[in-house]
């Protein structure tokens, strides 16, 4: 081979490598695709949670507020009423999940941009009454958002009143929750298009 070929074959072996470590750079410093357990997300095929209402007339309270669940969407709304409790809720039935292998839940909604509420049940309990862990987050008017609401934002509460422990067990959450408590009055409109545990990949 003579030189003029010997460097030409050089170059191309060089750039080969460069591009190989290029490669291998960029790969490493992209974080790790996120891994999510759907929940549901009211499609045929969905689990079903099966959701409640309970509005706060159960402590003498006046707000009004229904769901209705539609093909790939759950329609919660009505009418806060902060003379009396304040607030409105759908539940799901008694669950067994265990979400230790995730962070978070995540959300997915078109709303009124109104602050809501997402709550979580485990077996905990204070004075021997079941409490329930909350996390607040906000809305935007109209836009279809997905809402990361992580686990460590969860705080535990009995009827309102902010506790001090235990921490969220979440490989026992027996019950979820999604409130309207954000302690103004008017009408509210949250169209919840599913639900997901997610993980950040750390």
């Amino acid at each position: 081979m003579n030189l003029k070929n010997y460097l030409s074959q050089a170059n191309v072996n060089t750039c080969c490598i460069l591009l190989l470590l290029i490669n291998q750079s960029i790969f490493a410093t992209e974080p790790e695709n996120l891994e999510s357990l759907l929940l549901t997300d009211f499609t045929g095929g969905s689990p079903d949670l099966g959701w409640y209402i309970q509005n706060d007339n159960v402590m003498g309270g006046k707000s009004e507020g229904g769901f209705q669940i539609s093909p790939s969407e759950l329609i919660f709304s009505g009418n806060t009423n902060t003379n009396g409790g304040g607030f409105s809720s759908i539940r799901s039935n008694p669950l067994e999940l265990d979400l230790s292998g995730y962070s978070g839940i995540r959300v997915k909604v078109e709303a009124d941009g109104r602050r809501y509420t997402w709550s979580i049940q485990t077996g905990a309990r204070w004075r021997w009454r079941k409490i329930n862990y909350w996390a607040d987050f906000n809305t935007t008017p109209n836009e279809i958002t997905i809402i990361d609401i992580p686990f460590d934002n969860f705080l535990p509460q009995f009827r309102g009143f902010k506790l001090d422990g235990p921490a969220l067990d979440t490989a026992q959450i027996k019950e979820f929750a999604l409130y309207q408590y954000d302690k103004t009055d008017g009408p509210f409109e949250l169209r919840l298009l599913s639900v997901e545990a997610y993980s950040d990949g750390h």
